[in-house]
């Protein structure tokens, strides 16, 4: 068994007894508030604040500091897009939804729904659940997406489907680019670096560090390919471009 440095373990002493309680303090109060203003009906900006807030917070207790390069790429908040990242760790939803910087719902696995609270929370700010059990579901999924890209809202999705297990990216699923081209609206890559070494998948506590999150230009599929080969093509284009902002070794 690994030896803890001094470092390691001063940091584990902190989170704890500090981090980690504020850490699990914040979920309880974002999951609550999110729910019970969905019931009463406050705006989905006020939503979207609190998961922000809650996103900040645990980042802040966990000692992780994020630089974002890129923000000039932005869309508008009237051009709504599919936005696509490499999955490095459960940290990335901190990162994005903290730092992404534009209103977005998430696209999430159904089995996601059953977290207590949480699934909860996500039903109440209305991100899509996607059953990949299911071929038929990508149906539902778009019709989903339609209902957000109408309030102005761009869509989030993994095109790995799940996290890494080693820091290296694995092949994108076309499922993001179908939803895309469907609905007729830009990619937005972006790239995570940093955050598979906060938190490695198959680990529970966190090591403090620095992500960078880097945003590239968004890009039309159309311009990639004609359908059908659009969306294999726009698949590795995205790839390789978020690709581009990592170190080789990843």
């Amino acid at each position: 068994m690994k030896s803890l440095t001094p470092a390691r373990l001063l940091y584990l002493t902190y989170f704890i007894l500090i981090g980690g309680p504020l850490f699990v303090l914040a979920t309880i109060l974002c999951c609550v508030v999110v729910i019970i203003a969905s019931y009463v009906g406050l705006p989905a900006s006020f939503i979207s604040k609190t998961t922000k807030a809650w996103s900040w917070c645990c980042l802040a207790v966990s000692l992780c500091r994020v630089t974002v390069r890129g923000r000039e790429h932005l869309p508008s908040t009237d051009a709504p897009c599919v936005v696509v990242a490499n999955h490095q760790s459960a940290y990335d939803i901190f990162v994005l939804n903290a730092y992404i910087g534009i209103p977005f719902k998430w696209v999430m696995k159904q089995e996601l729904r059953s977290i207590p609270m949480v699934g909860k929370a996500c039903e109440a700010a209305h991100f899509i659940f996607v059953d990949e059990t299911k071929v038929s579901s990508i149906a539902q999924t778009i019709q989903d997406a339609k209902k957000v890209l109408a309030t102005g809202n761009s869509i989030f999705i993994f095109p790995e489907g799940s996290r890494t297990e080693n820091g290296r990216m694995t092949r994108f699923k076309k499922g993001a680019f179908v939803i895309a081209s469907e609905l007729d609206v830009p990619i937005l890559p972006v790239t995570i670096d940093g955050a598979f070494s906060i938190l490695p998948r198959g680990t529970y506590l966190p090591h403090p560090g620095r992500v960078t999150l880097t945003i590239h230009p968004a890009f039309h599929m159309s311009e990639q390919a004609e359908p059908p080969a659009h969306i294999p093509a726009s698949a590795r284009l995205a790839q390789q471009v978020i690709a581009s902002a990592l170190p080789e070794s990843k």
